[in-house]
Order: C-alpha cells, then sequence, then structure tokens
C-alpha cells in the first residue's frame, strides 16, 4: 500500500511550549519548540507505518496573539493541500485560546474534501505528563485512518466539530467541549471510532432578520476574496451586564468599528443603555449581531429584536453562533457585502 502523506503545519502555541522544569505547567513560555521536533519522536510509533508527515512551521506564535497574517496563510496552506492528489489529510498544531476562532474560520472557508484536524495541548512539552504527544498521534491517526472529510479538532482523545467546539476550561486536560452538539468520536489506543455519521456540514451563518422574524443567510466570503486584504474588517465584542454603559459603543463607533457583536445575557437580552447606543450604532451603518454569553443552548428565536431602522438595516440574532466566532462569521460577511 502506498504512503498516505500528511501535511503538518506547525502555528506554535502550549504543544510547543517550553518550561523552566518539568513540574511545571504554568508560567511556561508557549511556542518554542518546531513542529518538526514535536513530530520526530512519533514517527517510529507503529499506528503510523505507511504514513509520511510533512512537516512546515507556518508560524510559531502563542495563539493568544493569532494575527490576520498567519490566518492567511494557513488558509493559503489548506487550499493548496486540496488540491494536491499527494496529500492525504492536514493536522495542524495550534495554541488552546484561540483555536476556536481559528477552527471556524477553516470551516467557513473550506470545502474540505479531505480531513483537516486541528489539535493543541494544555500543557508544555517540556511537563513531566504533557498531553502534547498524545494529542497529536491521536490527531494524525484520525487524519491517517481514512479518516471523514471535514474540519475536526481532536484533543483529550476526543474528536470534535470544529464548528461546534469552545475551550471551556483555563487548566484541566479536557478543557474542550461543543456542549449540546457533544463529541464527534474518540480516539482509543490509536483507533478511531466515530459516533456520528457524515462529515460536518459547512457551517452556514445561523440568523433572524430583526425586520422580518425568518432566518436569513448570511453570505461568507470566498477565500479567493480575501488573500488581497491587508486585513478583515474591524468587527468587536460588547457585554451587556448589570450597570452596562452605552459609552463603549459610542467610541467604538467614533473609532470607525463595521460591526458589533453583543454577548447579552440569557435569551440574547441586552440592558437598556446599551441598546440605545447600538440603534444609534445601526442608523450610521454599522453591523449588530446578538449571540448569548451563556455557555450553553442558543438564542430562542422569538426574542424580540426591535423594529427595523431602514431597509439596509443589519440587526439579527446569531442562532448557535458564541460570541467569538459570530465575530468572525460577520467579519466575513462584510467582506462579502463588499465584494457584492
Amino acid at each position: 500500500m502506498s504512503e498516505r502523506k500528511i501535511l503538518l503545519l506547525g502555528t506554535g502555541g502550549t504543544i510547543a511550549g517550553k518550561a523552566q522544569d518539568a513540574a511545571q505547567a504554568v508560567g511556561y513560555r508557549a511556542a518554542e519548540i518546531g513542529v518538526a521536533e514535536l513530530i520526530g519522536g512519533l514517527l517510529g510509533i507503529k499506528a503510523l507505518e505507511g504514513v509520511m508527515v510533512e512537516a512546515v512551521q507556518l508560524a510559531q506564535v502563542d495563539s493568544k496573539d493569532m494575527n490576520w497574517s498567519i490566518w492567511r496563510s494557513l488558509l493559503a496552506q489548506c487550499l493548496s493541500a486540496m488540491d494536491d492528489p499527494q496529500v492525504h489529510a492536514i493536522v495542524i498544531t495550534h495554541g488552546t485560546d484561540t483555536l476556536e476562532e481559528t477552527g471556524w474560520f477553516l470551516a467557513a472557508l473550506l470545502e474540505a474534501r479531505k480531513p483537516v484536524v486541528l489539535t493543541c495541548a494544555m500543557r508544555p512539552a517540556t511537563a513531566l505528563l504533557s498531553d502534547g504527544p498524545q494529542n497529536l498521534l491521536d490527531s494524525l491517526c484520525v487524519a491517517a485512518s481514512g479518516g471523514r472529510p471535514g474540519v475536526w479538532f481532536v484533543a483529550a482523545g476526543k474528536v470534535f466539530a470544529a464548528e461546534s467546539v469552545q475551550k471551556v476550561h483555563p487548566y484541566r486536560l479536557d478543557a474542550f467541549s461543543s456542549y449540546e452538539l457533544g463529541v464527534c468520536g474518540f480516539v482509543e489506543e490509536q483507533t478511531v471510532r466515530w459516533c456520528s455519521a457524515g462529515m460536518p456540514p459547512r457551517m452556514p451563518v445561523p440568523l433572524h432578520d430583526a425586520s422580518s422574524g425568518r432566518a436569513v443567510q448570511v453570505p461568507v466570503a470566498s477565500a479567493s476574496s480575501l488573500f488581497d486584504l491587508e486585513a478583515l474588517p474591524w468587527v468587536e465584542v460588547v457585554f451587556s451586564a448589570a450597570l452596562a454603559d452605552g459609552r463603549q459603543v459610542e467610541a467604538l463607533v467614533a473609532a470607525g468599528v463595521r460591526g458589533i457583536v453583543v454577548a447579552g445575557s440569557g435569551n440574547a437580552s441586552v440592558h437598556e443603555q446599551l441598546e440605545a447606543a447600538l440603534s444609534e450604532a445601526r442608523k450610521r451603518g454599522v453591523w449588530v449581531w446578538y449571540a448569548s454569553r451563556c455557555l450553553e443552548g442558543v438564542p430562542v428565536a422569538g426574542r424580540c429584536l426591535g423594529p427595523a431602522i431602514s431597509e439596509s438595516d443589519h440587526q439579527a440574532l446569531a442562532i448557535g453562533l458564541v460570541p467569538s466566532k459570530a465575530r468572525i462569521a460577520m467579519m466575513l460577511g462584510l467582506v462579502a457585502r463588499e465584494a457584492g
């Protein structure tokens, strides 16, 4: 049987981190070890016989500092690999802090005809019980298994759809969840056991329009339209809470923000003072979407958003997207609107 080639893209993160001593699992430096070194100790494992790994150091960054240049390079590498008949699958090492946003970005833009698997670690590579090697091995097994096309996330022996996964704990090894959408599979002794059939659908942007109350489809920018951009449109998340103040919105609008995602309380409800400022922002052409800061469930479509301000009003309820992912979706929607 011919070798299965996996493209391994390293972007840094804790999985590539170093600490001063092996007992240290916090206070380390992320993004210190090259991806070729990370894979070096795994290639002799029997489960990877017949697998050829091509390691590419795409970036070396703590993912809290993830930027547009890295995302653009990552997208370009993935698109190229989709068209390369020699590449069987792609594995991406990434920091945990912004992995859910990178995963959503790739899932929204790629027609993933091959497995694209993101992985990470909660402990640095130098820790006594580092989780990075096992997570990387499990990810390679998912990628090489004849895998399912789609964008996946693998850690702590679990497989999640990248569209729905979230980091939900700052320290423990099993730090990710998709809550009600659940686990898609498990990796047990280098064997992948899938819990659901098929591949995850490409995630639409599920919104309800304020004026009509109907579900609407916001277009997502094509991948090809992004490469000439110096940056994605400026979108920020603001939180509604007790004692909320509309001045944060006024400051953003004055500074030129293009869109605002509101992390509302409960069923995406918003403090009245914040709501007044958001209404003024919409009058000035700023997109406003409402999501919920609740960690489980999604906003209910029956939530009343108020009347449309004009035909061009873009006020909507984000169904099924946490604020961090709704922000990326809005950026891609703004690009598509400008291109159209």
